[in-house]
């Protein structure tokens, strides 16, 4: 399926500043509230429905014999019709 990227911002920040995005968005889903996205001119906003899939990944690129990249990826997944996808059954935890 293709992909089409509405809206992307990448920019390195602190662990406080990171986390204060966090909460904003953690927030906005408690509340049932729509996530507005901006950078600049641009901005997308998002309405998840009440059940979206939470996908979480831990990820290192690079050589299998050198130092990489480390990454952890949150995303929240959903059909246009506002349904959530199928997602696994294993609970999440973070400890």
């Amino acid at each position: 399926m293709p992909e089409e990227v509405l809206f992307e911002s990448e920019s390195e920040q602190s662990r406080d500043e990171i986390a204060s995005y966090l909460r904003s968005v953690a927030e906005k889903l408690e509340r049932g509230d729509p996530i507005t996205l901006k950078a600049g001119s641009e901005s997308v906003t998002m309405d998840p429905p009440v059940r979206p899939t939470f996908e979480v990944k831990a990820e290192r690129e690079g050589p299998t014999d050198g130092p990489g990249e480390l990454s952890i990826e949150f995303e929240l997944e959903w059909d246009e019709n506002g349904e959530g996808s199928e997602g696994g059954s294993d609970r999440l935890e973070i400890e």
